[in-house]
Order: structure tokens, then sequence, then C-alpha cells
């Protein structure tokens, strides 16, 4: 067991209709004024009327940004930043998808320090603290409401700036499975199958450790024992609460563990193609885990139970390679493409993908020692839907 630190200051309340006492958990952390960052879709939807309500009630006054947009690039963070220094806001909230948390958490930091967010890429590189964080997820997926990550795309490269710092751990993290309810299936899939990698790829990590590695496998129980649940059923009040919690899990998991070759991959073709973040770790999902099978049988054995699967009487090898299977029919079953060709990834932009891949400091705890011609296969491979060249 190699050392480890295990920092986790985030305040974590769970619990359905919680959305409707938000106001009077979020007061201690907002003596001045709020701002909640947020996307107009979620607005309409009427999903947040009871937060705002809640706001009220408990007499925190706020302002709305409603400006976020998935993969959220620089020129977001920048005129969210200027209207909270237009309306003097001192705290913020990140309500919504990961996007909107993400976006909350640079809003934080760069009200308190100068510069470009851009200049803070890599790890603890923010000096002042942030202002007050609070996050309130409304999908299952990015886990960012308890990490100390966020990640922009820069404009002019399309490269996927990821940031962090245990300064932008949130203060806390409300958590109300009624807010995922009216989830449509799609943004279900895509956001549970971004929980499941987090869980899978925290698991296997090099950097994984004792702690985040419980996490991380409970994480998979949970979300593969509840996802098609809330795919197909998404009125399904308990596997929407399975599904947060194990997405919750899973972002804990990897804040300590960082992930893999599959986020190493998926932020460049978030970047350079704008794909979605959750759908394309699936499509990649599969590719890699054959690629690292190899150098972790034993892990992806105990991944495969934690799927369902019954491996007795297999070898390890054998039974790692049942992950592979479970990934591919679970993202059959949720309508997702098998090849990263079918999202639009086009491979004339290779060398860019397999450059930025490179960057990803997520590639050196890959369990897998990874080059960057195998990260020119797997992309490869995806794009062919060529699951036995890792045979």
């Amino acid at each position: 067991m190699h050392p480890f630190l295990y920092h986790f200051p985030t305040t974590l309340r769970f619990g359905n209709g919680l959305a409707a006492q938000a106001g009077e958990l979020i007061r201690p952390h907002a003596s001045g004024k709020l701002l909640v960052v947020t996307d107009e879709g979620l607005m309409r939807s009427r999903v947040l009327d009871g937060f705002f309500q809640s706001l009220r009630d408990a007499g925190v006054a706020y302002e709305t940004f409603d400006g976020v947009a998935p993969n959220p690039d620089t020129s977001v963070l920048e005129r969210a930043v200027a209207f909270l220094k237009e309306h003097g806001c001192t705290a913020v909230a990140g309500v919504g998808g990961g996007s909107s948390i993400d976006t909350a958490k640079g809003v934080a930091a760069m009200a308190t320090n100068p510069g470009s967010v851009l200049d803070y890429e890599g790890y603890d590189r923010i000096p002042n603290e942030p202002l007050p964080i609070v996050a309130v997820p409304t999908t299952s997926g990015t886990g960012s409401e308890c990490t100390a990550s966020t990640v922009f795309t820069n404009k002019e490269t399309l490269f996927k700036t990821v940031i962090i710092s245990p300064k932008l751990f949130p203060k806390v993290a409300i958590l109300d499975p009624e807010l995922t309810l009216r989830l449509p299936p799609a943004i279900t899939a895509a956001t549970g199958m971004d929980a499941l990698t987090h869980a899978i790829e925290s698991y296997v990590s090099k950097q994984a450790n004792p702690i985040s590695q419980a996490l991380a496998l409970h994480a998979i129980r949970m979300i593969g024992g509840s996802l098609r649940k809330a795919f197909y059923a998404g009125a399904d009040l308990q596997a929407r609460a399975d599904m947060l919690m194990g997405s919750f899990l899973a972002g804990v998991a990897f804040s300590q563990s960082k992930l893999g070759n599959v986020h190493a991959i998926s932020h460049t073709m978030g970047g350079v193609f704008d794909v979605a973040h959750g759908i394309a770790n699936a499509a990649l999902l599969p590719y890699v885990v054959a690629f690292n099978v190899p150098a972790s049988p034993e892990r992806f054995r105990e991944i495969a139970q934690a799927l369902g699967s019954e491996v007795s009487g297999l070898t390890d090898l054998e039974a790692a390679g049942r992950v592979v299977t479970l990934i591919r029919d679970l993202n059959r079953a949720l309508g997702i493409p098998s090849t990263i060709r079918e999202l639009g990834v086009d491979l004339a932009h290779l060398p860019q993908m397999v450059k930025d891949s490179m960057r990803s400091g997520n590639v050196l705890v890959n369990p897998r020692l990874t080059s960057a011609a195998d990260i020119e296969r797997i992309i490869v491979a995806a794009h062919r839907g060529d699951i036995e060249a890792f045979a």
C-alpha cells in the first residue's frame, strides 16, 4: 500500500424533498448576496421553484445567472464573474448538472484571484480562497458537487483545461433525489454512464487507496443496479436516489484517486468536437477497459462481480473480460453509440487528440502504462468499433 492523503471537507445533506429546505442550509454560507449559477433550460422547467422559494423563506438574498451551456468555455465564466461583481454577490451556488456546478466553482475562484482561470491549470495552483461554494446537483453523473476540480474549454485551442485545488471543494452539497425525477432518458443515460466511468476508473487507478476503492466499488454496485431502472422508469424514486448517491460516492472516490485514459481522451473529444462528456465516456469505456484488463485483471474481476456477473470458476483474466461485455450491453440498452465515429469524431484531428490526451494527468494514473501510440490505438479502435484490437 502506497502512502496517501485523504481529504474531504464537503458537508453532505441527502434526502427527498431537501431542496425545499435549501435556504436554511445555505444561509450560514451566504451572509451577503448569493449568486445562483444554473442554465436556462432548467429555469424554464420550473424544477427549481421549490429551491428558490426556500431561499426567499430563509431570507437569503440572491441573483441568478442562467447562461451556462454544456462543456462551458472561458467566455461563459467571464460573463458569470462580471455578473457576480456587478451584483455584489459574496457566495456562489451551482445548481444543475456538472456544467453549472463547475462554472460556479470557477466563478467563486475567479472572484478572488487575478488573471484567467486557465492560469491555474493543474494541481493546487489557486492562491486565494474562493468565495463559499454550495452545490445542488440535478443530475446523477458528474460528482462535481464533491470534487476539488473544475473544467473549462480554452476557446482558442479547444483544449479542455482541468483545474484541481482543495480550495474548490464545495462547503455543502445538497442532494435531493426528487430534483432528478424529471430528467429525460437521454440525460439519465449520459450522466449515469459518466458516474459509472468515474467509479470504474477510480477503482483501478494507480493512485487509488483503500478508502477511495471502497467508495468506488460500492458506487459501481449502486449504479449498475439502478441505471437501467432510472432510464426506463424515470419516476422510480428509489432508483433515482441510488443513482444520485452512487454518483456522489464515485465523485468522492475520484477526487482522491484521479481517473484514467477514458477521461484523458473524452476531455479532448469534448473540446474539439463538443461531444457530451458522459456520452464520450460511455462510448470509450469498453475500449479502455479492454486495453487495461491485462494490467489489473483481479480488480476488473471485482468490478464484474459488483456489476452482478457470476464469475466463479473463471480465471481473473476471463472474469475481467466480462466487464467489457457488460459495459457494451449496458450502452446498447441505453441507446448509446458503440463507436466514437457515430458521435462525430473525425480522425483528421487524430494528432491533436493524441497530443491533448497525453497532457492529461489521468494518463499517469491509468493502470496500464500508456504511450502516445497507445492513445492513438485506443482512439482508432473506438472509431472503428474494433474491440478485438485488444484481444
